[in-house]
């Protein structure tokens, strides 16, 4: 089975283990993409832009009355959670408007690989970030694993992002922690019922949408299929896919 994409929760793995069905996902493909989308959806968020947008299109240009004074990217601290490839590509870019950047994942990377940013516990990272982007895949570990309980912990005024899968973070409490204005502003290209959206994401000026978006590119999809290609072919050739999914990856 050879997914189009990085995310592969859609399907139990567990269940094609014992029916012998390997499964394959197109990783590092997809990285470049979503990370530029992670970019997109900060900038957005910090700048406020959402308000204005909306505003423009109902022919009011700024709006009736002037919106509030957006946030400057340089200077704030990233905090990714999980820093993979995207996590990762995501980490150069930010670094390059002049953010500084920490990190969780379940293990510290190498140097080589996480250059200057600095390993934290999910609790600093929560507790001391400007902006946290969610780039951890979607399993029974992630799910909802931002929730009431982490958005107090989370700073004042917090920009939320999240390009990865919509169920990491409990949309309902995002609500909450908007209207309260614990969170400032977020930018989201996933959702926890895809198509369907919270209503209050939807209504909220201060949320930046896109449905879904993050590998939507012509040279990105022809990564992903030229992958998918090669995942078939080796498997025919060789008995053995290209990239097995991790928990699959020891499996004879």
């Amino acid at each position: 089975m050879d997914g189009l994409g990085a995310g592969y929760d859609q399907v139990n793995v567990k269940d094609c283990t014992k029916a012998g069905i390997r499964v394959s996902n197109t990783p590092t493909a997809v990285d470049a993409a979503t990370a530029d989308t992670s970019l997109f959806l900060m900038l957005g968020a910090l700048r406020g832009f959402s308000l204005p947008l909306m505003n423009l299109r109902k022919g009011e240009f700024r709006g009736k009355t002037a919106p509030p004074l957006g946030h400057d990217p340089e200077g704030k601290l990233l905090g990714i959670l999980g820093m993979g490839g995207i996590g990762r590509d995501l980490k150069k870019k930010a670094e390059a408007l002049g953010m500084k950047v920490q990190y969780h994942n379940r293990n510290p990377l190498p140097v080589e690989l996480s250059g200057d940013a600095k390993y934290v516990g999910f609790e600093e990272l929560l507790e001391t970030s400007d902006v946290i982007s969610v780039n951890v895949p979607l399993n029974e570990a992630t799910r909802h694993m931002i929730s009431t309980a982490q958005f107090k912990k989370m700073k004042d005024s917090v920009v939320i992002i999240n390009t990865a899968r919509g169920a990491v973070i409990d949309e309902a409490a995002l609500v909450q922690a908007l209207a309260d204005g614990k969170v400032l502003s977020a930018g989201l290209d996933v959702y926890e019922e895809e198509p369907k959206i919270h209503r209050g994401l939807v209504e909220n000026p201060h949320v930046l949408l896109l449905p879904h978006l993050g590998t939507w590119t012509v040279e990105t999809q022809t990564k992903m299929e030229l992958w998918n290609i090669d995942n078939v072919r080796s498997a025919l050739e060789t008995g053995k896919l290209k990239s097995p999914v991790p928990e699959q990856k020891d499996t004879p």
